[in-house]
């Protein structure tokens, strides 16, 4: 029993000082993004997987009208002031430098599909999407790159006069996917402020913290953009 009682102690001792080396060395990892290393790794080879898996293109079913579902209003980051739903433009900037009116884009093919919006938290609803592609929009107005930046206007700030601003990173598949919209109607109805009037992104295989609200700046890059929660350390990725 003595021996048995060292021997566990040994044991347990050893096991002590090998996790205190490992919580010591996660924080003292290099990072990226403000995340350590070894954990933005272990996201990177996630994303890697679902490529793999489930490939760039593939589609998330599409439901029947009975099952649309009420909205539920989640996400707020950017949307403290008031936008105006006129004369609404939006910037395209890196590999071009324009500004797009809304009408642009309402101009374009519209499209319609009713998908599951998926929240990270674990809830999900089943909504009617309608706008233009955001395929269509990059080859109608912007450029060549690797990856696509969105954000709400700069400048912003909230009731306590901090900087009021989200952002999002989309691999150019991801952006080029059929089911990746630049929406401007909801259930058969316009936007409204809280659902990020006038326009917002929607990607129906993307969790919905990429599916940002009022979008009023899109970058053109070929690095990898920031990304506001992947700063906060979840999957830059997001699909599901």
């Amino acid at each position: 029993m003595s021996r048995l009682t060292r021997r566990s102690f040994a044991v347990g001792g050893v096991a002590a000082l090998l996790g205190a080396g490992g919580v010591a060395w996660l924080a003292n990892a290099r990072g990226q993004d403000g995340i350590p290393g070894p954990l933005r790794k272990m996201l990177e080879f996630n994303e890697g997987v679902a490529q793999r898996l489930f490939g760039p293109q593939r589609l998330a079913p599409e439901f029947s009208p009975d099952k649309i579902e009420e909205p539920r209003i989640n996400g707020l980051i950017g949307l403290a002031s008031v936008a105006p739903t006129q004369d609404w433009k939006i910037r395209v900037v890196g590999k071009v430098d324009r500004t797009i009116p809304l009408a642009a884009i309402e101009a374009l093919p519209s499209f319609s599909m009713t998908t599951q919006l998926k929240c990270v938290e674990g809830w999900s609803r089943i909504i009617n999407w309608k706008g233009a592609r955001l395929s269509d929009v990059l080859a109608q107005f912007g450029a060549g790159s690797e990856y696509i930046g969105l954000s709400t206007p700069s400048g912003g700030t909230d009731k306590s006069g901090q900087p009021d601003r989200y952002y999002v990173g989309f691999d150019r598949p991801s952006a080029l996917h059929p089911q990746t919209l630049l929406c401007y109607e909801m259930n058969g109805q316009p936007l409204t402020q809280d659902h990020g009037a006038p326009l917002r992104l929607i990607s129906a295989v993307k969790y919905g913290y990429k599916c940002i609200k009022r979008i009023g700046v899109i970058e053109l890059t070929d690095h990898r953009p920031p990304d506001y929660w992947a700063e906060q350390g979840y999957d830059w990725y997001a699909g599901h």
